[in-house]
């Protein structure tokens, strides 16, 4: 840095906070670090008693904190994805609308790896309303090297970072069994629930069945639910290993190929999720659906109603984060289950 005339300082980077005292009015730093000298400041800094400054050198091959930020917004912005202006040398990125948020994790930690820029965004795969936060980005000097920003580039490849997903699957078929429920010896508190949820994402129940306990009268119904075209098919209970619980093998003997049963989620570990060769995905959820305020069922859901496979490596994935505390006062999704 280096100590100029105020009067010549235009085009010139602030090095520190100014900070104008205004008598019983006003007491802040009127011009922030990093702030590019214009031609309307110079009157002002000077009322402030500021004949000189101390400015930093912009030398061939450095760029300004704020153009870097923009650079690395660039890498991160994609759509559905609403940006702020620069303050301080920072962006903030907010959602445009409802969906799933994902995170090229990879490719972010290399862009991080790196030293001198960050990237900070919220958990992946996850579910986020319009005008939640998603990311915010800068560079941690106040100049920095052309050369780092190109390595960034080049780390972070040609697709945006994160990604937006709107809500895809709009109509389910839930499938009660239990012989209980079939024959209105109980109500059936199950369904409700499941369509509360699906509700959150803007799918609606459109198919109900109670076919009992008997595999092929289960199987019989999800063929019903497959013949009226629904976007997804959620059979509830009769998902343990007693012998006379047989969502499984019904799943199965539908047609469905079973992409896991049981998951390293508590609670939620006797969760079932398949697909039928259309992509139609069929999920068996365990009892703790019913009365458990968060599951496997609130991980899983958010990417299947975008739209979005999920693979038995990402549910094995989910064994770390995978174990609700059961909290006396639920903060999730601001919480660390499913993280």
């Amino acid at each position: 840095m280096k100590l100029i005339r105020t009067r010549e300082a235009v085009g010139h980077v602030l090095c520190h906070d100014m900070t104008q005292i205004i008598p019983r009015t006003y007491k802040d730093a009127r011009f922030r670090k990093g702030h590019v000298v214009r031609e309307e400041d110079i009157p002002v800094l000077l009322s402030m008693g500021k004949e000189h400054l101390y400015v930093w050198e912009m030398v061939p091959g450095m760029v300004h904190e704020n153009e870097g930020a923009e650079r690395l917004c660039a890498l991160c912005r994609n759509a559905r994805m609403d940006r702020s202006g620069v303050k301080e040398g920072k962006i903030e990125l907010t959602a445009a609308a409802d969906g799933l948020f994902r995170v090229d994790r990879r490719r972010l930690n290399a862009v991080n790896a790196l030293g001198d820029v960050m990237i900070a965004t919220r958990h992946g795969s996850t579910a986020v309303r319009r005008g939640d936060k998603l990311a915010g980005m800068r560079v941690i000097p106040l100049v920095i090297e052309e050369e780092t920003l190109r390595r960034a580039e080049a780390a972070a490849g040609e697709r945006p970072l994160l990604e937006l997903l709107p809500w895809k699957l709009k109509t389910a078929a839930v499938i009660a069994t239990g012989s209980e429920v079939a024959r209105g010896l109980i109500q059936d508190a199950f369904t409700p629930a499941v369509e509360q949820k699906l509700a959150e994402f803007g799918i609606g129940t459109v198919v109900r069945r109670t076919p009992g306990d008997r595999a092929e009268d289960i199987a019989a119904a999800i063929q019903e639910a497959r013949e009226a075209g629904v976007d997804l098919i959620l059979c509830t209970g009769g998902m343990s290993v007693d012998p006379d619980d047989n969502t499984p093998g019904a799943v199965k003997r539908s047609g469905a190929e079973i992409t896991a049963y049981g998951a390293p989620v508590l609670p939620g570990a006797m969760f079932l999720l398949g697909y039928y060769e259309d992509g139609t995905p069929v999920m068996g959820l365990p009892g703790c659906v019913m009365y458990a305020r968060r599951t496997i069922f609130d991980l899983v859901l958010p990417r299947i109603a975008a739209g979005v496979p999920v693979t038995r490596e990402e549910i094995a994935a989910m064994g770390e984060g995978g174990l609700c505390l059961s909290c006396e006062t639920c903060t999730y999704p601001n919480c660390g289950f499913g993280k």
